[in-house]
């Protein structure tokens, strides 16, 4: 398993084309799922845990692990599968993951190995698995079904935090707001495009929401199909990186080689914290990046572009 995030940087060269490498873990039985290595710092052997006084079932512990205090969540138990038993936690492995600006730990059963995909084989989850499904996308490999979890939304339960824009960002947002043109949010989590609809809504600003890439590259050329700029109907577009079909960045890539929709302001909104850096944005021209989630600087973000674009 030392072996496993090795030449990480290498894994950068991805960035662009369109491909992610996916490590895929067992919560139990056989079935498989994946997450994106971007996200993932560590991984090892269950450590030892320390009792996490008036915490949710789910957060089995905490490990000190390098220097850190980490809060260990059991990734099974979240989406609704009994916890992993006592007696198997010596067997077991943590994910050492970064999202949203924190770092937490995964409790798995296993881990196996590590596949480098196309965004293109990574799919939506099923028209009829409902709302209330964890799933985010799913994939085949070996001809085995692999899902994928929408960890912003485990980790929106298990840990909520707040989603309201505050009183002062709303006053500053109100001064000299003038009409605007909508704002396209492109994300395939459920949990990060409520976040932004509702940030959007508290300051007035109208979205236009699409799931993925692929959906919004499909959108903006249409508009644009009678020879209009996209700026000509956005303000902006706000972009996950992580999406089934098409990537936020080969969004940007594709984007900005159109003439018609170079000119669209691109903020990339990711969940990447740690392993996530400057390089990439520039290498794939998005005008800005966010880490995901906190409403007030999103706001103050996005209303200083629609400053800028007013005066155009």
């Amino acid at each position: 398993m030392a072996g496993v995030l090795h030449n990480v940087n290498q894994r950068t060269q991805l960035v662009g084309q369109n491909r992610l490498e996916l490590l895929m873990f067992r919560l139990r039985g056989r079935q498989v799922y994946g997450i994106n290595v971007f996200k993932v710092k560590e991984i090892l052997p269950c450590p030892k845990l320390y009792s996490l006084p008036k915490s949710q079932p789910v957060i089995r512990g905490v490990a000190h692990i390098r220097g850190e205090t980490i809060p260990i969540i059991d990734l099974g138990q979240a989406i609704g599968f009994p916890a992993i038993p006592e007696e198997k936690l010596a067997s077991s492995f943590v994910i050492i993951t970064e999202y949203n600006r924190h770092t937490q730990g995964f409790l798995v059963a296993s881990v196996d190995r590590i596949v480098n995909m196309n965004w293109e084989e990574i799919l939506p989850p099923p028209k009829g698995a409902g709302r209330d499904v964890y799933l985010t996308a799913v994939t085949n490999i070996d001809d085995n079904l692999v899902e994928i979890i929408d960890v912003e939304k485990v980790l929106a339960e298990v840990s909520p935090r707040c989603e309201d824009v505050t009183e002062a960002v709303l006053s500053k947002a109100e001064v000299g707001r003038t009409q605007t043109l909508p704002i396209l949010v492109v994300d395939d989590s459920v949990v990060a495009r409520r976040q932004i609809e509702r940030c959007m809504a508290a300051v007035g600003l109208e979205v236009v929401v699409k799931n993925d890439g692929q959906q919004a590259l499909d959108y903006l050329q249409e508009l644009t199909a009678d020879g209009s700029s996209a700026r000509d109907h956005l303000a902006m577009m706000i972009s996950d990186v992580e999406m089934p079909e098409m990537d936020g960045y080969t969004l940007v890539t594709q984007c900005k080689a159109d003439p018609k929709l170079s000119d669209l302001f691109v903020m990339l909104h990711t969940s990447l914290s740690g392993v996530f850096n400057r390089a990439l944005i520039e290498k794939v021209g998005a005008d800005d990046f966010m880490v995901k989630f906190s409403a007030d600087e999103l706001v103050e973000r996005v209303m200083t572009v629609m400053d800028q674009h007013n005066q155009v």
